[in-house]
């Protein structure tokens, strides 16, 4: 990895280097306790610079998981919440099937929920809610550690009464948004604000300041490579009607995957977020409908270039910004990878398209359908699937023959299918009352409140059922064997959770709220302040 002139300098290299090694023998003293090196594990992971030690966290946690595993069905011991819960999270979000049974032991004696004198164990009650988060579908246990440790953290919340108060600042930005739903990189951001001021592992807290800063500086690079290419796209010059949105389409690619070996990744999201942004402003807002049936005709048959002649002046431009694009991937993978793909490009360009006219067609009709007519149709028109099926491109590799031998690049991978629920659903519940405004095909809400006849409130909770739902199918396909790298399935993951964030306050993308623009700013311009070394 090249790092920009301004972080190029021996010194700052060298120290990294030297807290590295530092923090690499920690992980590996065998006379350090367990609960403290899940806990380091875990501030690791929160701080963002976990990806320099991925083989000593992964042999500390198949040494706990296997120390541990013939424990965890006995409910006769002792144990401490709070650990348990540590123990349980990490083992889960890392990959391990580690049974719900772990906390029978924290249950009531007819199992019917959790025993009250835990409701006072603040601490141990935010593990068990974060803990919670990482269900599956049909762990009960741990659908009533959800309902007991929200109850009493909800109380805490409220009352404000706690003398730590940088635990009472975990529980509300808990209760606001989970841990496991979070976008990993600006969770860093505001992790390493908080670790500061708890004065914890000063390691740690150097090497996490100087590695932020040094990964927001590749990111930058990366930003300004994508800018310049947009800015002689000439498309926002040529089509005035689309969004603008360089900036956040660039944050959806950091979000996804923000280690600084993954710039062509980021770079080539960044692009077909772009494209993706212009084409459905075309389908949303610009075209008639006679000319979106044109657009996705010609996009069908990609190789009959004359259909092009028939298309209005603007749709021709974008055609051949995409068509540009698109060969532009498909000669990079063939040069790297010596895979031939232009057909499966094509493919899945071909379904969100069609995916936008069905969209289309019913708006323009009048047509409301129904919750399952709609989401059947919107993961696809959501674009995660073309996106997540690029990432399957640049960040899977080592997997690519397997995944190609179980048709994964002519069908969608269930993890796939699901990552994309969670971001059609996020993005309706915030962008739904603006984009009806400007005159939208109803979402998942409307749809909902239509065919039950239902209030709004009633349609909103209906919708965040799903939402808990999809991520219980999501666990599930995680820790299920699956022809996908652990690199790739995270960027599934993580682009589930940044629209959770993008879309937490509203429409954080197309109106560029405050809340948005804020974290925007902090994760990805504002470098942290150091003590000099």
């Amino acid at each position: 990895m090249l790092l920009p002139k301004r972080l190029q300098g021996e010194r700052f290299v060298t120290r990294r280097d030297e807290l590295k090694k530092r923090v690499k023998d920690m992980l590996k003293n065998e006379e350090m306790k367990e609960l403290e090196k899940m806990e380091m594990i875990d501030e690791l992971q929160r701080l963002g610079c976990s990806y320099h030690f991925e083989d000593e966290i992964k042999a500390a946690l198949m040494d706990i998981y296997m120390k541990n595993s013939n424990t965890y069905m006995s409910s006769s011991e002792e144990k401490d919440l709070y650990a348990t819960a540590l123990e349980f999270r990490l083992l889960r979000q890392n990959g391990y099937n580690i049974s719900q049974d772990i906390f029978d032991c924290f249950m009531d004696g007819d199992r019917s929920g959790f025993n009250a004198i835990f409701c006072e164990d603040i601490k141990g009650l935010l593990n068990l809610y974060e803990a919670s988060f990482l269900s599956l579908e049909g762990e009960t246990t741990l659908e009533l550690a959800k309902i007991f440790s929200t109850k009493h953290l909800k109380r805490v919340a409220h009352e404000k009464n706690l003398n730590n108060l940088e635990l009472l600042a975990s529980v509300q930005r808990a209760l606001e948004l989970p841990l496991h739903w979070r976008m990993p990189r600006s969770e860093a951001r505001c992790f390493i604000d908080s670790y500061d001021k708890g004065k914890r592992n000063p390691i740690l807290l150097e090497l996490a300041k100087l590695d932020f800063n040094m990964v927001q500086a590749v990111h930058q690079e990366d930003l300004r490579f994508v800018s310049r290419w947009w800015e002689n796209s000439y498309i926002t010059e040529r089509l005035t009607f689309v969004r603008d949105s360089m900036v956040e389409n660039f944050f959806w690619a950091i979000a996804t995957n923000s280690n600084p070996k993954f710039s062509n990744w980021r770079r080539t999201k960044a692009k077909l977020n772009c494209l993706i942004c212009t084409i459905d402003d075309i389908y949303d807002v610009y075209g008639t409908l006679d000319e979106l049936h044109l657009f996705t005709d010609v996009i069908e048959r990609w190789d009959d270039v004359t259909e092009i002649d028939h298309l209005p002046k603007y749709m021709r431009f974008c055609y051949l910004a995409l068509h540009n694009f698109i060969n532009e991937v498909a000669y990079d993978v063939l040069k790297e990878h010596d895979i031939f793909i232009l057909h499966y490009l094509r493919k899945w360009w071909k379904d969100l398209l069609k995916a936008y006219l069905q969209e289309a067609k019913w708006y323009h009709s009048g047509y409301t359908p129904t919750f399952e007519e709609y989401i059947e149709n919107a993961w696809i028109s959501s674009s995660c699937p073309l996106i997540l099926m690029h990432a399957f491109l640049l960040v899977n590799h080592p997997h690519m023959e397997e995944a190609a031998a179980q048709n994964c690049l002519t069908e969608y991978h269930e993890i796939i299918r699901l990552s994309s629920m969670i971001v059609r659903l996020t993005d309706d519940k915030g962008t739904s009352p603006y984009e009806m405004k400007r005159g939208d095909v109803p979402k998942a809400i409307q749809c909902y409140m239509n065919e039950a006849k239902v209030s709004i409130d009633e349609a909103r909770d209906f919708v965040d059922f799903q939402i808990n739902e999809t991520w219980k199918k999501m666990n599930k396909a995680r820790v299920e064997d699956c022809p996908f790298s652990e690199t790739f399935i995270e960027v599934a993951m993580n682009l589930a959770r940044v629209s959770h964030c993008m879309y937490q306050h509203g429409d954080g993308h197309g109106t560029k709220n405050l809340e948005t623009q804020t974290l925007i700013q902090a994760t990805l311009f504002e470098p942290i302040i150091r003590n000099k070394f």
